[in-house]
């Protein structure tokens, strides 16, 4: 019997309840529907295979599965992008257990050109990510902008890298610290999930989604809806404790010479209230740093 993939199950089954018949194109019918998206049948008529062989996808057997059907799935279901590389994944994995999509080498830390490069851009500030969410160097500005990250008790050690999904469901303080923790915790969830298909035996993300779901039932429920994506852009507004209301956008810069790292940048208006708290965020930056070399 073949193997049985819990998430491919559960992702493709929230991916169908969504989708509504008028968004499928499909005629509502006079009777009652009992699911509150597509049925079975539907998701397999819109990808043109049998009911048996969808159902038998659905279950969780994605072995044999060619990437002409994982379009016509992701067609029918109107998966985004990073759906679709998500369900692209799974397939990968369940076509070779054991060598899923291969994957650069986690970093722990940052290399010394990207450090330079992270501090040339002294005006803005920047943290560099893994993508388990750890934060692995930054810039005065972003070390200062994110203190509270650096300074929260879900840290493991002084040695550790802080970890913004903890920080954001474990961390009282994140409350205080994000305008929107919804949208923050969302994201945060959407971007582990995604790497949880790329790299599904990352011992490390097994760990960090094991404790988040233990210790957070926000977390637990937000993983069981099987969202997935990653942020490129944006816009935050952060309140910080020293300087106060923060509106910022975000870009996130993915290093070709470091794939398995990516820089937030932080970007203030020009001649804004929040440009004028960045220069006074950065003056106490330099002050604590003076006092605590």
């Amino acid at each position: 019997m073949a193997p049985k993939d819990e998430r491919v199950r559960d992702f493709l089954a929230t991916r169908r309840a969504k989708i509504t018949p008028d968004m499928a194109g499909i005629p509502k019918g006079s009777g009652a529907r009992r699911v509150p998206g597509l049925r079975r049948e539907e998701v397999a008529m819109l990808s043109g295979v049998s009911v048996d062989y969808y159902t038998r996808i659905e279950k969780g057997d994605l072995t044999g599965v060619s990437d002409e059907v994982l379009d016509a799935l992701a067609r029918a279901l109107q998966l985004t992008e990073d759906e679709s590389a998500y369900l692209y994944d799974l397939a990968r994995t369940a076509r070779r257990p054991s060598r899923a999509r291969r994957q650069p080498k986690a970093a722990a830390g940052v290399p010394q050109q990207v450090q330079l490069l992270i501090d040339t851009m002294s005006a803005t500030p920047v943290i560099a990510l893994s993508k388990r969410l750890d934060v692995l160097a930054s810039n005065p500005l972003g070390r200062a902008l994110f203190d509270m990250a650096f300074t929260s008790p879900t840290r493991r050690s002084s040695s550790s890298p802080p970890n913004l999904a903890s920080v954001v469901f474990l961390d009282p303080a994140a409350a205080r610290f994000y305008d929107d923790l919804d949208d923050a915790a969302a994201a945060c969830v959407r971007i582990l999930r995604a790497q949880a298909g790329a790299t599904p035996h990352d011992k490390q993300l097994i760990q960090l989604v094991g404790e988040l779901s233990t210790r957070s039932t926000d977390f637990r429920s937000r993983w069981a809806a099987h969202d997935v994506g990653v942020h490129r852009a944006g816009r935050k507004t952060l309140h910080h404790h020293q300087v106060g209301e923060l509106i910022l956008g975000f870009e996130e810069l993915t290093l070709e010479s470091s794939p398995s790292i990516t820089l937030s940048a932080y970007i203030s208006e020009p001649a804004s209230p929040t440009a004028e708290r960045l220069q006074l965020l950065a003056s106490w930056a330099a002050t604590t740093a003076a006092a605590h070399p």
